[in-house]
Order: structure tokens, then C-alpha cells, then sequence
């Protein structure tokens, strides 16, 4: 298959609970649901906190800074779109602030080792969509 030919990559789409999550990406910061009545940070958002199930959110600024708890390298895509970039890897990160994600690991796969330290680098995929992926700290 021809590269020209490919499948545009998929785009999130954002929620009235999400809102703040991708506005804050759109400006290089990480941002976090934090329940307004018991404190829990939850991603991803919902309109509902797990612990106490009130409906009341902030938004809580992280700092970015964690450390790899895992990964997985995918050889091939879950996507067309993602064809000419495989392999990739994907980790998930065990936030300073007690939150785990998962996003695109900027480095090499051999360089990738249980609690490594990273932090957030942000990627302007297109025009008013902006992504998270990590990198050594």
C-alpha cells in the first residue's frame, strides 16, 4: 500500500467532561479531573468521581514528571494510519501525582526500563490538536 494512500489518523473526540483535559494540552500543560468534594484525580474524565460519586470537578495541573511502571512495542499498527511509524513503542506512566496514563514513548525501545524517570513532552499532531508522549527525564 502506497503511504499517500493511507487512512487519515483517527482523532479523539472530545467530551463536556474532557474539555479541559485537551484545552490545557493546547497549551502545554497536563490537566487532570480532581473531585471537588473528596480530592481523588481521575483520568480519564467523567462526569462522575469513583470514590465518593459526586458530579463536582476541578481541574488539577499536574506536573508531568513520573516514572515507566510498563510498555508494549507494537510491530503492527491499530491502525493503517500508523503504519509507517511502527514499531512504537507505548508506556504507561505512573504520574508524581498518583495518576497512571498511558502515551507514545519518544526514545529508543532499548532504552526503556521499569521506573524510568520521564516526563511529558507535548506534540502538535495538526491545527487545534495536541497530544501527549514521554521522553527520559
Amino acid at each position: 500500500m502506497n503511504i499517500d494512500s493511507l487512512p487519515a489518523r483517527p482523532r479523539p473526540t472530545p467530551t463536556e467532561e474532557s474539555q479541559g483535559y485537551w484545552q490545557a494540552l493546547r497549551e502545554h500543560r497536563l490537566a487532570f479531573q480532581q473531585c471537588a468534594d473528596c480530592g481523588k484525580l481521575r483520568h480519564y474524565p467523567r462526569p462522575m468521581c469513583d470514590a465518593c460519586w459526586s458530579m463536582k470537578s476541578i481541574w488539577f495541573e499536574s506536573s508531568g514528571q513520573g516514572t515507566v511502571v510498563s510498555w508494549t512495542v507494537a510491530h503492527h499498527p491499530f491502525h493503517l494510519a500508523f503504519k509507517s511509524q511502527t514499531p512504537y513503542a507505548l508506556v504507561t506512566v505512573e504520574l508524581e501525582d498518583g495518576v497512571r496514563m498511558h502515551a507514545p514513548w519518544r526514545g529508543t525501545v532499548e532504552s526503556l526500563t521499569l521506573d524510568l524517570p520521564v516526563r511529558v513532552v507535548f506534540e502538535g499532531v495538526e491545527d487545534g490538536l495536541t497530544l501527549p508522549a514521554f521522553v527520559a527525564a
